[in-house]
């Protein structure tokens, strides 16, 4: 393998031993080859096999590198090994094909460097590019035309967590005014990104169908919808425990509630079941994390590091966090999601997030309004009763 300065290693004929930081070289070491370092200088007839590869070849390896990623810095090392690696994996065919975890930007680590990166691969074609770098500019970055254009581009490419978030926008009328809002196309969204097999975009759409929100009221295939969203979401939890080699011994601990504890996912407790709750999209877990970063920030006196605020909005501190934890939206106006009809408490970006939260912890948090005034008039009442015995 040849390194950065032209030098190649051997993989035999001559042994190089680490002792410490030093490298010693071995009494087998062919006489007259250049002491430095342990390493030798390739001879001029001997052939370079990487430079003989073709370029098609390389591009296929890299591009299986990409697809196979756990890292940004997995491609980064390779552009870092020679120059004609750096020039083959600036391709668009690399970037095209970086996985889902290699475009996992967190948003304590998010930097200019970071916003290339992703635009790069979103320029190339990757879907899952345009999505994470789409709902950060158009929730976190107050970038909304260019956040909804490049959540347009990856829902044209099929791309069902895009088809889904484009339809809580147009459900909400997100980046607009209240007018804005379109619910017929919300739910041809949702159906679109429910025959992907999207589940919270099945959720909506059963919930939609029950309500008449958008399209026909029809219950009873509204029920239906919801009850293949619990299946759907059983299915993939199970997948997931298989692949986690527990898929034996899950059935048992979830029928007795050992698994989900009190983190489990509490929608299939429909079904007697309480798994532990998936691990959310890179994306939303990004958006939670900026809005906490920033609420702490707000919290102690400190501002962006653009000097903006929170958000730039001059009425951030009244825009509104889904109560949902794992969904991380924000309003992009005042009173755009819905609240709890209930305790008027929460707050909702759509449906699926509502039933989510509310198997999950609203249940038992949900008092209704009217208790609390009772109470406070009861309680007011009383502190009145002893000030004139008094």
């Amino acid at each position: 393998m040849r390194t950065r300065s032209g030098s190649r290693y051997s993989n035999g004929g001559e042994v190089v031993a680490l002792v410490g930081q030093k490298r010693k070289r071995s009494p087998s070491a062919v006489a007259g080859e250049c002491d430095c370092g342990g390493r030798r200088k390739r001879p001029a007839g001997e052939p370079d096999y990487l430079d003989a590869l073709p370029d098609d070849l390389v591009l296929s390896i890299l591009s299986k590198l990409a697809a196979a990623s756990s890292a940004p810095s997995d491609l980064l090392s390779v552009h870092l090994t020679c120059k004609r690696l750096n020039e083959l994996g600036s391709h668009d065919m690399v970037f095209a094909k970086a996985s889902p975890a290699s475009l996992a930007v967190k948003a304590a680590a998010w930097s200019e460097p970071a916003q290339r990166f992703l635009k790069r691969c979103a320029d190339a074609g990757n879907l899952e590019a345009c999505y994470n770098l789409g709902m950060i500019r158009f929730y976190c970055l107050g970038s909304r035309s260019g956040g909804a254009a490049l959540l347009a581009r990856a829902a044209v490419g099929g791309h069902a967590a895009a088809l889904y978030s484009l339809a809580v926008i147009q459900f909400n009328g997100s980046g607009g005014a209240k007018s804005d809002r379109d619910l017929r196309a919300g739910a041809a969204l949702c159906a679109r990104a429910a025959s992907l097999g999207h589940v919270d975009a099945l959720r909506e759409l059963g919930h939609c169908l029950q309500d008449g929100y958008g399209v026909r009221r029809d219950p009873a295939e509204g029920r239906r919808l919801l009850v293949a969203a619990n299946a759907r979401e059983l299915t993939l939890a199970l997948s997931a425990a298989a692949s986690r080699h527990a898929v034996a011994a899950l059935p048992f601990a979830a029928a007795a509630g050992v698994v989900g504890g009190g983190g489990g996912c509490p929608l299939l407790s429909d079904f007697g079941w309480s798994l532990p709750e998936a691990e959310p999209h890179a994306a939303n877990q990004f958006m939670v994390d900026w809005w906490a970063s920033r609420c702490a920030a707000q919290a102690g006196g400190k501002k962006d590091g653009d000097g903006s605020g929170v958000d730039g909005d001059g009425d951030g501190a009244e825009l509104r966090l889904c109560s949902h934890v794992r969904c991380g939206r924000r309003e992009t106006r005042r009173h755009e999601f819905r609240r709890c009809s209930v305790c008027g408490a929460a707050n909702y970006c759509s449906r699926a997030c509502q039933a989510l939260d509310w198997k999950r912890a609203h249940k038992a948090q949900c008092v209704p309004m009217d208790r609390w005034l009772l109470a406070g008039v009861a309680v007011g009442g009383g502190v009145e009763a002893q000030q004139h015995q008094q």
